[in-house]
């Protein structure tokens, strides 16, 4: 008997097909050909527990057919396990992996597959369609105090109105449990740092605690498809009170031209004081120019969201992303709502700009991947390795929405593709002369990669515009490069022309006898502002 791999065909257009085939066949003469769906199989015939998997028998001269269902499922309207109809729903009642079996007997000798060449020298055809049953998602909670020292101390009570006592600017380890196979765990608490942290199906996380005050902790564990969520709420579970430990500048942000200091907990608004502090802009982009900023801070406030920010006005004075930006404090008054004192820092540099906007968004680039299909993602034609691979626009992972790009680089191979539209014509985007862009995007790999090549001979993607004006290497392969899970790779280039262009997108894997399987979403190309 044969594992039969079911055509991807939109189940409903099967049925469509199928509602006339009675009256076609009488006005025309067709093959035998084996045609099967089901209303899941795009989403690997995966069901949850209690649910329905409708299957239809679209092939074309069928003389009998039999389905014959598994233990722990049922056929509706049958009696028994078996039935002759062309459509038929399934019910699966406990979870599990499920063979449903459909033996048919054809008029002649039939084609077995779509891309069959030629018709198999028997009537009879056996089938094995693998139904995947899944558990409704529930979950268990644990959360443990985390000790100076890094150490996991005691676990906390999770019933409400707990309170559990922690200092503030101390965090917790999270963690959870779970049946039913959920891809994603968001944890949300209002006090919080960060208030909501979207983990993937990571089992566990820690939380930061910078305000006092009494918070509630909510878990939210969810499967995309077949679609299920299990929530829980605790209300008043974390107490955070006061701490002698110093208080620390955790980070330096931009915030809109302004400069916005961390620190590691609420700091009382009445004792911050612009003059105490001084900020220095350095830019050396022209060498020979060198260009030096001291701005006058003209204001320092607390953020009004979260109080243990505090915001730096530097009257006008706009920030570039390669500048260098320095902080310094000089002890005044500054001090948390829990009575300690800010110590002296110098020269601490500004690490996070502000967020870039995605110039994808205005273009008919599909960079979420939630338009397009494999046929978008156009071979080049390179030949030898550079067709050694595997693409396809799949939902098996993805970081954002449902779909992303599954890439496999086979062994000893690789890829050349570009993004086209439904005619087969070039998506371009538009670049200017003078102008620094990041182009980035999303990757998860999923293979072992440590015993890929190095030097010469690594594995990597590169990326080159269509006129070939620059090279891109977003992404080397290598064993320190993080596997299962979701990562960020980008890098800055200068346009040294105005005009549309397309992507290539080249990926190498000549030296590597093993294959690399990953997957991209959320491709990002911004305009990065630089000091003019």
């Amino acid at each position: 008997m044969k594992k039969y791999n079911i055509l991807s065909v939109l189940f409903i257009l099967a049925l469509l097909v199928f509602s006339c085939e009675k009256e076609e066949e009488l006005n025309i003469s067709d093959v035998n050909h084996r045609i099967i769906v089901t209303s899941e199989m795009d989403f690997q015939n995966k069901v949850i527990v209690g649910g329905h998997i409708d299957f239809g028998d679209i092939s074309r001269g069928v003389k009998t057919r039999t389905w014959t269902f598994p233990e722990n499922s049922r056929i509706s309207g049958e009696k028994g396990n078996t039935s002759s109809k062309e459509v038929i729903k399934g019910f699966f009642n406990k979870a599990g992996v499920y063979d449903v079996k459909l033996s048919q007997t054809f008029k002649g000798n039939v084609f077995r597959n779509d891309d069959s060449t030629v018709p198999s020298d028997s009537k009879q055809l056996d089938t094995t369609i693998v139904v995947t049953v899944i558990d409704s998602i529930k979950s268990v909670l644990k959360a443990y105090h985390i000790n100076t020292d890094g150490s996991i101390g005691a676990e906390l009570d999770l019933s409400n109105g707990a309170e559990n006592e922690i200092e503030a600017s101390n965090s917790i380890r999270l963690t959870y449990t779970a049946i039913g196979e959920p891809e994603a765990i968001t944890w949300s608490s209002e006090g919080g740092k960060p208030a909501t942290i979207n983990s993937g199906a990571e089992e566990e996380v820690d939380m930061r605690f910078n305000r006092l005050g009494s918070w509630d902790l909510e878990f939210i564990a969810s499967r995309f498809r077949p679609t299920d969520a299990d929530t829980l709420s605790f209300e008043k579970v974390i107490k955070v009170i006061p701490s002698s430990a110093p208080v620390t500048l955790d980070r330096v942000a931009e915030r809109e031209d302004k400069v916005a200091l961390e620190f590691s907990r609420e700091i009382d608004g009445s004792t911050v004081n612009p003059a105490d502090f001084t900020v220095r802009i350095e830019n050396n982009r022209d060498a020979m120019n060198p260009i030096l900023i001291n701005p006058v801070i003209s204001a320092a406030t607390i953020d009004k969201n979260e109080a243990n920010i505090v915001i730096l006005d530097l009257s006008g004075e706009q920030l570039y992303n390669d500048d260098q930006v320095y902080v310094s404090y000089t002890p005044g008054k500054l001090t948390t709502v829990d009575e300690v004192e800010s110590e002296a820092f110098t020269d601490v540099l500004l690490t996070d700009f502000d967020q870039l906007a995605n110039l994808y968004p205005s273009t008919s680039y599909d960079y979420g991947l939630e338009t397009s299909t494999t046929d978008n993602w156009a071979y080049l034609g390179w030949g030898g390795h550079w067709g050694e691979y595997d693409l396809d626009i799949g939902v098996v992972n993805t970081r954002t929405g449902t779909k992303s790009l599954d890439i496999n680089f086979r062994p000893n191979g690789g890829m050349i593709v570009e993004h086209r539209d439904a005619g087969g014509n070039p998506v371009v985007i538009t670049l200017e002369e003078g102008k620094r862009y990041e182009f980035g995007y999303w990757i998860y790999v999923e293979s072992d990669l440590s015993g890929v090549p190095s030097g010469t001979e690594s594995s990597d993607i590169r990326i080159y515009p269509s006129n070939w004006a620059f090279e891109l290497i977003p992404t080397v392969f290598t064993p320190d490069l993080p596997t299962g899970e979701w990562v960020y790779q980008k890098q800055e280039f200068d346009a040294g022309f105005t005009g549309e262009v397309s992507w290539f997108v080249r990926g190498y894997n000549e030296f590597n006898p093993q294959a690399i399987k990953f997957y991209i979403d959320d491709m990002f190309l911004a305009e990065v502002p630089v000091r003019p």
